[in-house]
């Protein structure tokens, strides 16, 4: 795996869609706001850094790639970061007919414009959704374009948060009901696989604990499994596909929620 050009940073930004927002990761600290991977990755930047770290997030959620590469990397680039996470993708290779190498060719050239500018990159490949229903469909791109995310990220020396072989990530309790966001737990562990990617320690992870498989679930009977199934169709996918056929988004009218890089507390 690339490695990155340094050890810590002074000023992070996070882009990307609803991943990278943070749902379903509830702020404590902000109602109604959400916290996520790269916000708890920017707290372990900024506790392993000897100066300070600014940072900002503007992802969205809903955005599809070109959205994300047309809004977010711009004012990205405009502030200066040493250090970016460009995580986007997902919503596109979920629509019909979507284009992985197409895709990965905007993402590359977003990728070289950044490493241009002397920031480390982070990137992050699709987890594999072989177990999920309907979404398994996708597999096919969604590999073609996260073998797209090693080349790029070894052509110009960015990073790589391999969510494809975390197995761990593959346990349904850690992702909300829409099995598309992840829970509070889920977003811990990517922090701490975001952060062993970058080389940055941890304290109290010396052991991993991220890569720990949750304990076995004891089985579902036949019948809650499928009144999930149902309520699941009926919850998310029917109301996402409503959205499609409406040409709307659920980021629709959302700004960023830290739009500007600011300083993170060092504790």
């Amino acid at each position: 795996m690339p490695a990155p050009s340094r050890s810590s940073w002074r000023r992070y930004v996070a882009l990307g869609d609803s991943f990278t927002e943070g749902l379903s990761d509830p702020d404590p600290a902000r109602p109604g706001e959400y916290r996520g991977w790269a916000d708890r990755l920017a707290g372990h930047l900024a506790a392993a850094s000897p100066h300070d770290v600014e940072y900002a997030n503007l992802a969205i959620r809903g955005r599809l790639l070109p959205q994300v590469l047309a809004e977010q990397v711009p004012v990205a680039r405009a502030a200066r970061p040493d250090l970016v996470s460009l995580v986007a993708g997902g919503n596109d290779l979920l629509r019909p007919g979507a284009d992985p190498d197409r895709l990965a060719a905007a993402l590359e050239e977003a990728v070289a414009g950044f490493r241009a500018d002397g920031a480390d990159v982070v990137l992050a490949t699709g987890v594999d959704p072989r177990l999920t229903p309907l979404i398994r469909r996708t597999r096919g791109r969604v590999a073609v374009f996260n073998a797209s995310v090693w080349s790029i990220a070894a052509r110009h020396g960015a990073v790589v948060l391999d969510q494809w072989g975390a197995g761990w990530l593959l346990d349904w309790r850690l992702w909300d009901g829409d099995r598309i966001h992840l829970t509070a737990e889920g977003h811990r562990r990517t922090a701490l696989a975001a952060a062993a990617a970058l080389g940055v320690p941890v304290p109290g992870d010396g052991d991993g604990d991220w890569r720990t498989p949750l304990p076995p679930a004891p089985p579902r009977a036949l019948r809650a499994a499928v009144a999930e199934e149902v309520a699941w169709v009926r919850g998310f996918v029917a109301p996402w596909i409503a959205r499609r056929l409406r040409g709307r988004s659920s980021g629709d009218g959302r700004a960023p929620k830290r739009p500007v890089p600011l300083t993170l507390p060092r504790a």
